[in-house]
């Protein structure tokens, strides 16, 4: 067993068992990334360029071979300019399900809240990996609730590994 976030002692025991499911769960094994590994090293490409809808366009075909893969749903991926900020943070992306049968949602800011520069590649595909791994939580674990674990950022790793490393 890992040790646990210090939030962990807030959670309800319903919550608790949910948190140590999802911390046992490790990694994300692809069926086949190899044909994936273009389809992120595009998002690089387009990346670089810094316009919006190629960039979502890229994001979105990753993640729809990615959901293919893992026999999931697809998720409707939308690319943002710049990061919402507070005083304390930036909000990098955002996983959204829906209880309409419409897909789940993934938001991603392609630039930082202070400079208003484009996201370095390895962060901006890590947030989107990060945000899918939530859809995974729901859709192939059947996780209740997606808590950040440090399962799930191991699961996150595993899924950057297999694309990019």
């Amino acid at each position: 067993m890992t040790a646990r976030f210090g939030y962990y002692t807030k959670l309800t025991r319903r919550e608790q068992a949910i948190y140590d499911k999802s911390d046992s769960i490790t990694e994300v094994e692809l069926t086949s990334p190899e044909p994936l590994r273009p389809l992120a090293d595009d998002i690089e490409t387009r990346l670089a360029a810094g316009k919006r809808g190629p960039i979502r366009d890229a994001c979105q075909a990753l993640a729809d071979e990615l959901a293919d893969d893992l026999s999931v749903s697809r998720v409707a991926v939308r690319v943002l300019a710049v990061r919402p900020s507070n005083p304390n943070s930036e909000l990098h992306g955002l996983y959204e399900a829906t209880d309409d049968g419409a897909p789940a949602k993934i938001d991603l800011w392609m630039r930082t809240a202070a400079r208003r520069k484009v996201v370095a590649y390895r962060t901006f595909l890590r947030t989107l990996l990060h945000e899918f791994c939530h859809h995974l939580d729901y859709e192939l674990f059947g996780l209740p609730d997606s808590f950040h674990t440090q399962g799930f950022f191991q699961r996150e790793s595993s899924l950057f590994r297999q694309l990019v490393d």
